[in-house]
């Protein structure tokens, strides 16, 4: 299939089903089903609602939505710019291979650049082997001298307590 055939456009509203769907896909795959708590409800307030905390990309090829991307902006003190975090890219298995995540990669990095941004950053899953090889060929590096942190629940809301 040609590259050319596949439209990306923003998620709208609309999208909100389609979005899930693709996040329940990708947990599955990354074997995170489990983690998933996302709810249409959540996910129109958080992607559509009056403080859009992140915003979307799908892939179609026709009117099949085969694809999508989430990103958010962050920002650097070093930089003194902001720069753009891609949160999921997933692309459904029957579509793989036919360069529709670069095309949604570049659609971010896109948006990056149009924003004057001074960097797009993403985690991966270190045994991801076929994610790493497309990020290795378009000039990505790992950041081996970081370790990613997170809290949730109990804990974060302990921290906050103590605030």
């Amino acid at each position: 299939m040609a590259s050319d055939q596949i439209r990306l456009e923003p998620a709208t509203q609309n999208d909100v089903p389609v979005i899930l769907r693709f996040i329940r896909e990708l947990a599955d795959y990354e074997k995170l089903t489990h983690e998933v708590v996302a709810t249409e409800e959540t996910l129109r307030t958080s992607l559509f609602g009056p403080r859009p905390a992140a915003e979307a990309v799908i892939a179609y090829t026709g009117d099949e939505p085969v694809g999508f991307a989430v990103y958010f902006q962050t920002f650097s003190t070093f930089l003194g710019r902001p720069g753009l975090s891609l949160e999921d890219l997933y692309v459904t298995p029957s579509r793989r291979g036919q360069r529709i995540g670069r095309r949604l990669l570049a659609y971010v990095a896109r948006v990056a650049v149009e924003r004057e941004c001074g960097r797009l950053e993403w985690s991966v899953l270190d045994w991801n082997e076929p994610a790493l090889a497309v990020y290795r060929r378009i000039g990505a590096r790992p950041m081996d001298e970081w370790t990613v942190q997170r809290l949730t629940g109990d804990a974060l809301r302990l921290l906050a307590q103590s605030a």
